[in-house]
């Protein structure tokens, strides 16, 4: 007699019960994270209630339009057109470029001096590696303020002033017949182009077409020549020899640029001295270099430490093997170990940018004019909107941080290692 076959049996599910949403495991995650979310919600909704009675009770109510009203105060370092005329929008905008652009400097050159002092620290050199240990115990450990106003002090009183560049017997003299580094401020050549295309009106700002037009060429010229190594990548894998790309790659990269700017006409105006003062090319306030400079090397000390315990962290067999391949110890960092690094370097990277970003609004020591000084500051005194000024101002902050670190985390994922 066959044996019968037994199916596993079901135990009848459990009726739902209200205490469940306690007792049982399965509910009780969803009954906590529903019940502090509505605290939460709760709780906002109490200060949002309890800061509109206060203003009743001041005379205030709660309202932006302060932005569309006359600012009535100078800011010294302008990337667009602005007057005293114009709206305390407008000067906030100013404001924000200042932000985004002392930022996007202080990012590149900290970055340049913390891989330099973070693989130099490495060297088998004693004394190379003692002055890199030294640069990065004393600036890391003194305030980046007080770094701030020791570059702002040189700045003002440690450079000539424009007068010690006139006359025969000058005591200054510029830089390559281009740059002059004043107390007031140092003065660069600025690019111009003969043939005008005009501005494209784009409401709040009017960038220069000639200008997109060179950055567009720019973008297009990378892009090509992603393309062009991608398909040199794909025949090498078809058939094992990769093509000659190199001076493919150059024509791509750099004729159309060149050919463009010579249509336009460009060339670089020079700043010249004209009675007490130089005129022409691009003056960078002392503010604007002193932020600059303390940002950089103040946070360098920090990037360095992460390079450095990021190469630590690679194998000293990889090295290893790519001696035994001929590689020099230049290439090998170059090729085989910080490209390695990098997945441990990024994620803390990524923190010394935001510290970077926030640690703008330091600005205000120095008579920088960012976004901490124009909105955060003379608006809100201006206007006596505390509470909107403030609020406006933490969200741009968010916003700028959050897109710092998305960006940095598309990178991150990019370079990591892809399981197979």
């Amino acid at each position: 007699m066959a044996n019968a076959i037994s199916l596993p049996s079901r135990e009848p599910q459990e009726a739902f019960r209200l205490s469940m949403l306690l007792n049982d495991s399965r509910y009780r995650s969803y009954t906590i994270q529903i019940v502090v979310l509505m605290a939460l919600m709760l709780g906002i909704a109490w200060l949002v209630d309890n800061t509109v009675r206060n203003l009743a009770l001041l005379g205030k109510d709660f309202s932006f339009s302060f932005l569309w009203s006359k600012a009535g105060y100078d800011i010294n370092q302008q990337l667009i057109a602005y007057d005293t005329q114009m709206s305390h929008g407008r000067a906030a905008l100013v404001g924000l470029l200042n932000t985004l652009v002392l930022a996007l400097m202080s990012c590149a050159l900290a970055t340049v001096i913390g891989v330099v002092a973070g693989v130099l620290r490495l060297s088998g050199n004693p004394i190379v590696a003692r002055l890199m240990t030294v640069y990065v115990e004393v600036f890391r450990n003194i305030p980046l303020l007080m770094w701030i106003l020791v570059f702002g002090a040189i700045m003002s009183e440690a450079v000539p002033a424009p007068s010690a560049f006139k006359g025969a017997n000058a005591s200054a003299s510029m830089i390559f017949d281009a740059v002059a580094i004043t107390n007031r401020g140092v003065f660069v050549p600025v690019p111009l182009f003969v043939r005008d295309l005009g501005t494209l009106n784009l409401g709040v700002v009017q960038p220069d077409i000639a200008t997109l037009a060179v950055l567009f060429t720019i973008v297009a010229s990378f892009l090509a020549n992603r393309a062009l190594l991608r398909h040199a990548a794909g025949v090498q894998s078809r058939t094992g020899e990769r093509p000659v790309t190199w001076w493919k790659s150059l024509f791509v990269l750099f004729a159309p640029t060149i050919v463009l700017l010579w249509v336009l006409g460009f060339h670089l105006g020079y700043p010249e001295l004209r009675g007490f003062n130089f005129q022409g090319g691009l003056q960078l306030r002392n503010a604007l270099i002193a932020m600059w400079l303390g940002l950089s090397v103040y946070t360098g000390a920090f990037i360095a430490e992460t390079v450095r315990a990021g190469i630590l962290a690679i194998s000293k067999g990889q090295s290893e093997a790519a001696h035994a391949l001929g590689l020099r110890p230049g290439k090998t960092m170059r090729l085989v170990v910080l490209p390695q690094a990098m997945r441990v370097i990024v994620p803390p990277l990524i923190s010394q940018y935001l510290n970077i970003t926030k640690n703008t609004s330091l600005g205000l020591a120095v008579g920088y004019m960012d976004l901490r000084s124009t909105l955060g500051g003379i608006t809100i005194n201006q206007t006596g909107r505390e509470l909107e000024g403030m609020l406006l101002l933490m969200m741009i902050y968010l916003a700028i941080s959050l897109t710092i670190s998305g960006v940095m985390n598309v990178f991150n994922a990019r370079i990591g290692l892809k399981e197979r």
